[in-house]
């Protein structure tokens, strides 16, 4: 007689083992015991695992799903439980939908949870990376919109649980949400034009940007909803994201500092070219911030209505240093003219009065 004969003969021979109420218990039993062996595996085994290792994703993941997941496993041991009882009828469908009920919701927290702290640890580690508050600010809004989705996800689910029908309920949210997205459509088109800005790193905060309009000025922050812009006369700006994401933009920073500076000016006709454009060259040479490749040029553009027109074109390391150094080259190329006699003309008119 083997070992699976004399258990079963056991069980026959005792009849409060024959009873659906033992084998609930039996099973409510086993699953709490694993619940205190889960436990015991996380806060002996696991914590102190996550805790050696050099990244914190872990000991968060640890932390946030370990409360909702010993109740999940409480909660398998009562709906197998009570399965088994086989009660039927009206009881057996509002306990045992409310026991699945219960199931859903700590799945869906779990699953939550568990997203929210992968978009929290890998969200800050680029936002770090930024100097806007953008990124800043998208964190807890995606927090909140995945929060917000499996919310509805659980209730619709929850809801054909209990045999609630939701397409009237999916068709009015539905028209709801048309309604409010043409009532808030410019807010959303400033915010998701922030996010655009954002990928597409447009410009980055201390970027020196020229707008369509013909706006110049330093970017001070770039947020969820609007660009704060501040001019060289030191007024801030805002401008909503959806405008610059549609709009022309010029960077001056990218792809790198350096800037030219053109230096324009004339000389009075009869003057020799070649002069004119060493006398210069050798003067723009002596400007200490300039860069020596791209190498400078003088360039004679055109014959004017009163003068040889010419242009001085030479490169600075950094766009900030451009206006600075346009004017002190303006100031040296008109000072080296007036050294080497050269004259620097002007519109003349000459009238002649009939008698």
């Amino acid at each position: 007689m083997n070992i699976t004969t004399t258990l079963n003969e056991l069980f026959i021979s005792i009849p409060a083992l024959q009873n659906n109420y033992f084998y609930a218990f039996v099973i409510f039993l086993t699953f709490f015991i694993l619940m205190k062996l889960f436990v015991f595996v996380v806060e002996r085994i696991v914590v102190g695992f996550a805790e050696k290792t050099k990244t914190k994703l872990d000991d968060n993941l640890v932390e946030a799903v370990r409360g909702p997941l010993t109740y999940f496993i409480m909660v398998i041991g009562l709906f197998l439980g009570f399965n088994y009882l086989q009660l039927g009828g009206l009881i057996n469908f509002i306990v045992g939908t409310a026991i699945y009920s219960a199931l859903i919701i700590l799945a869906v927290v779990i699953v939550s949870r568990v997203f929210r702290v992968v978009i929290d640890h890998f969200g800050h580690r680029w936002a770090k990376k930024t100097a806007s508050t953008i990124d800043d600010a998208l964190l807890p809004l995606s927090k909140k919109i995945i929060n917000a989705i499996f919310i509805i996800f659980a209730v619709i689910w929850i809801l054909k649980l209990w045999n609630v029908d939701v397409t009237g309920l999916l068709a009015g949210v539905g028209i709801a949400g048309i309604a409010i997205g043409f009532a808030i459509k410019d807010s959303l088109a400033n915010i998701f034009g922030g996010i655009s800005l954002l990928f597409d790193k447009a410009f980055q905060v201390g970027d020196m940007i020229e707008l369509e309009s013909g706006i110049k000025g330093v970017v001070d922050d770039i947020g969820i909803r609007s660009t704060r812009v501040r001019t060289f006369n030191n007024e801030l700006m805002i401008i909503p994201n959806g405008q610059l994401a549609n709009g022309r933009v010029t960077n001056y920073n990218q792809p790198t500092l350096s800037a030219r500076v053109v230096v324009s000016f004339g000389v009075e006709y009869g003057t020799k070219h070649e002069k004119v454009k060493k006398l210069v060259l050798d003067t723009v040479a002596k400007i200490s911030n300039m860069l020596d490749d791209p190498a400078p040029v003088v360039v004679f553009t055109s014959m004017g209505d009163s003068a040889l027109l010419f242009e001085a074109k030479f490169w600075v390391k950094n766009i900030s240093e451009r206006y600075e150094t346009k004017e002190k080259a303006t100031c040296m190329i008109y000072d080296a003219l007036n050294k080497a006699k050269i004259g620097i003309p002007f519109p003349t008119r000459t009238v002649h009065v009939k008698k």
